[in-house]
């Protein structure tokens, strides 16, 4: 059945004449679309991309100040939802120190039509909410339905998104929250009992975040060199794992405990093994693309260990911001500028 939110997708973009409309993040926020509508529209471009009808280079990138800064480009071309554009988004590990946040940057949205660009808006809600997304996606293929327990490692923001894409698709009752810093893990978990009446608890080992909990999601930041925290063993028999910080938080021994390893692109996968990551991982079982299409099955026996290593693909960010664009314009929501 097509919902809404489909039907959406799928209507050409409006533009003012040679006018370019500028969002920012409060304007993005502001046009009020939520988890479980970015959920389906994340949904949709992986099953497009399943089927080939998608253009997605692997994302090229600088990496100013050496170590794991990364300032990288992301285009992506999805002609079923009329979308095209590029997302330019930095990640500097270090900026909690100054007072900022590690996921910056803006994206560009084109008109597939005529080229021509028709917003640029901030991308850092976006990069939250569609990454989150994607763990959704994967986890309604690769989690067991009745999955209750969700361990989270790292308290910031794709911590408590991934907790509320998650909870929008299953039947949440714990979130076990570990954080390098204890007061980051005590104030998420106040926010995630409050906002979505969940018993969430701050542990103090980054193993009560991962033994005993159907779901885990990993979300620190993103390091070349992995510091392996979590062991083999620790997850659990039939237990989902999202590695939102790539394979930081794993050793190898608990990433090949995993019947299937799954990554929603395998070309930027293989871009980033060459450039240094993922240097002693599974091989790959399929991509999300492959899942969501039916190419290749998900949970397939309620023991599997699975595990998705989503990469936060520019096909999620194209797949959200001609909604956001629409109903900006919808709404009366930013500002024009002339081109």
């Amino acid at each position: 059945m097509i919902n809404e939110t489909q039907t959406e997708a799928a209507k050409p973009l409006i533009s003012r004449d040679r006018q370019l409309l500028y969002l920012s993040q409060a304007d993005v926020i502001q046009v009020g679309l939520t988890m479980a509508e970015v959920i389906e529209l994340v949904e949709t471009a992986f099953r497009e991309k399943g089927a080939g009808r998608y253009e997605m280079p692997p994302k090229p990138g600088i990496h100013p100040g050496g170590g794991d800064n990364f300032i990288h480009a992301m285009p992506a071309y999805i002609p079923a939802m009329q979308s095209a554009g590029l997302k330019w988004v930095s990640g500097y590990p270090g900026n909690s120190r100054r007072g900022l946040p590690y996921i910056t940057g803006l994206l560009i949205l084109n008109d597939p039509d005529t080229g021509l660009p028709l917003a640029i808006m901030d991308c850092v809600w976006i990069t939250a909410m569609r990454t989150a997304a994607a763990t959704a996606v994967a986890a309604r293929r690769l989690a067991r339905t009745e999955s209750s327990r969700l361990g989270v490692l790292g308290c910031g923001v794709q911590g408590q998104t991934n907790t509320e894409a998650l909870n929008v698709l299953f039947p949440l009752k714990q979130v076990f929250a570990y954080d390098t810093r204890p007061e980051a893990a005590e104030s998420f978990a106040a926010d995630i009992s409050s906002r979505f009446g969940l018993e969430a608890i701050p542990v103090q080992t980054p193993r009560e975040a991962v033994a005993g909990c159907d779901l885990v999601v990993t979300a620190g930041p993103i390091v070349k060199k992995p510091h392996a925290t979590i062991a083999a063993g620790w997850l659990e028999e039939g237990a989902f794992a999202s590695l939102v910080d790539f394979d930081s938080y794993w050793h190898p021994a608990a990433l090949k405990e995993a019947a299937k390893f799954c990554t929603d692109d395998v070309p930027q996968f293989n871009h980033y093994r060459e450039i240094g990551y993922f240097q002693d991982v599974p091989p790959i079982y399929a991509d999300l693309g492959e899942l969501v299409a039916g190419i290749k099955p998900g949970r397939e026996n309620p023991t599997e260990r699975t595990i998705a290593c989503n990469l936060g693909v520019a096909l999620d960010d194209m797949a959200v911001a001609p909604a956001i664009y629409r109903r900006a314009i919808a709404q009366n929501i930013g500002r024009h500028l002339p081109l």
